[in-house]
Parts: structure tokens; sequence; C-alpha cells
């Protein structure tokens, strides 16, 4: 599985980094992200599960979190036609 060690950057670029892995990752791949920076840790599952991925908490120490996302949704897909203008 794939790791995504976004540890030594501050917001909002783990919330950029992450969103470039949502736009070429296929359905169904999964991936470890690693946050320490306290908004990133905060805003970033909570905004992974408002667009429908899964998210599942592997550690959460006061030093890092550790999650696996799961993308089930094709929110930010470079192959999701957009319908709307």
């Amino acid at each position: 599985m794939q790791q995504l060690d976004l540890s030594r950057y501050a917001c909002p670029l783990p919330l950029i980094k992450v969103k470039l892995w949502l736009k070429q990752a296929e359905l169904g791949t999964e991936i470890i992200v690693l946050l320490t920076d306290p908004g990133s840790r905060q805003d970033i599952p909570k905004f992974l599960i408002s667009i429908g991925q899964d998210v599942a908490e592997l550690e959460n120490s006061p030093l890092m979190l550790r999650i696996k996302v799961t993308k089930l949704t094709p929110h930010l897909s470079l192959t999701q036609h957009n319908t709307q203008f």
C-alpha cells in the first residue's frame, strides 16, 4: 500500500497534496496518509469524509495522525465529467 507522508508540511499544502492524489487515484485505491500539522489533522479527515471517501484512523498520537484513505467516489477524479456550468 502506498504512503503519503505529509508530516513535514503545514496547512494548506497537505490538503492540496491529498486533493492531487484523489485526482489521479482509481476508485478503490487505498493509501496511508501521515499528518502532523494540527489544522491538517482536523481538516483533512473531515474533508475526505464530506466528499464520500472512507477514512480509517490507524494512529492518533500527540505528534502524528496516521489514516488509511480509500477512494470510494469519483470526486476530484481526472476522468470525472463535470456537467455543471
